[in-house]
């Protein structure tokens, strides 16, 4: 059976976002394996005392039950450019556990940290993130991401971010870029010079 799965981020012993997960968690539950119930994942999960203290990615991997709980410690990967490549078949509505198809886009990425992802000519997400460009007056996201992430919802909510729809040919109209998830923030996330975007 397919297992989708959520990353959460534990710093020093705190789970961060947990509201948005939650959401997400059960609505793909509810979409994905037709399970109506609503679980509490702060309830379930427990942080082990070698968590406590650092930066863990907090995994909980799922199909119709929970089958694994890990605590992953994480370091940022530095991202300094991006390379387009074009999928219009790539289908990642879910938080799949097998990312096989968003790896191969990965192993395109030549000389560049990550692949940025064009699909029926919009651009999406990164092969790990949800992007965001900043045109000296706001962020904005793509309104057609692969898959909506927690820390993307929040940060709309918070009107931090704005979405709309964004080609490649768009993308001169923007300054910088960066990578938003659940373990980038607006404190954390890498920003990238728009021209260190490339075909």
């Amino acid at each position: 059976m397919c297992q989708l799965f959520e990353t959460i981020k534990c710093s020093d012993g705190k789970l961060f976002n947990l509201a948005w997960h939650n959401l997400r968690f059960n609505r793909s539950r509810k979409a994905y394996f037709e399970i109506e119930n609503i679980v509490d994942l702060n309830k379930i999960i427990s942080i082990p005392e070698n968590a406590k203290n650092g930066l863990f990615r907090c995994r909980v991997t799922y199909s119709k039950t929970i089958d694994k709980i890990e605590f992953i410690p994480h370091q940022f990967r530095e991202i300094k450019k991006l390379k387009l490549v074009e999928d219009n078949s790539i289908d990642y509505r879910f938080k799949y556990s097998d990312r096989e198809i968003l790896n191969k886009l990965f192993a395109k990425r030549s000389n560049s940290d990550d692949v940025l992802i064009i699909k029926n000519g919009l651009i999406t997400d990164t092969s790990t993130a949800n992007i965001i460009f900043y045109d000296e007056k706001k962020w904005w996201t793509p309104d057609s991401p692969l898959l909506p992430g927690t820390q993307r919802a929040k940060l709309l909510t918070e009107k931090k971010i704005f979405k709309c729809k964004i080609t490649p040919a768009d993308l001169g109209k923007f300054k910088k870029a960066a990578l938003i998830n659940a373990m980038w923030d607006f404190d954390t996330m890498p920003v990238i010079d728009i021209a260190r975007i490339k075909k």
